[in-house]
């Protein structure tokens, strides 16, 4: 059982949304996020150092620890001092269901402040230290200047 409705042939006027020109642009915005998600890097901008051996690390790990070169700190992106190190760690900590912390440090940063950092969040209680590096290939220099 169908019907059906008839046309009036005096009316050139389309009762329909044109839909084409919206599609096209969704199209275009869809393209240029695709292209751009992968550009953006989250986090403080750190110089790392090359590593040759690496495994991938979480999409998005609970605790970071960033250090620049001049030393300064973020725990998740929040600056802090050294005196305060220990405290915010162990507070990061509570919240934090997966108890690793990942260390993105400068790759020129001075070895005796990585032993003095180390040795706070030893007394923090942090166990497991991830070392954020950047892939190095086969032939690249360790050092690069």
């Amino acid at each position: 059982m169908g019907f059906m409705v008839e046309k009036e042939s005096d009316s050139d006027v389309i009762h329909e949304p044109n839909v084409v020109p919206l599609c096209d642009v969704l199209l275009v915005l869809l393209i240029i996020f695709m292209i751009m998600t992968p550009l953006i890097k989250a986090g403080i901008d750190v110089d790392l150092p090359l590593a040759l051996n690496t495994i991938s690390m979480p999409e998005n790990p609970e605790v970071v620890l960033a250090i620049k070169q001049d030393g300064t700190l973020y725990l998740n992106q929040q600056l802090i001092k050294m005196e305060n190190l220990q405290l915010m760690v162990e507070e990061a900590f509570l919240t934090a269901s997966d108890h690793k912390l990942y260390l993105r440090a400068h790759g020129e940063l001075e070895y005796g402040k990585l032993i003095d950092i180390a040795l706070v969040l030893k007394d923090a209680g942090v166990e497991i230290v991830g070392i954020i590096a950047e892939i190095r290939a086969e032939g690249e220099e360790r050092f690069p200047q």
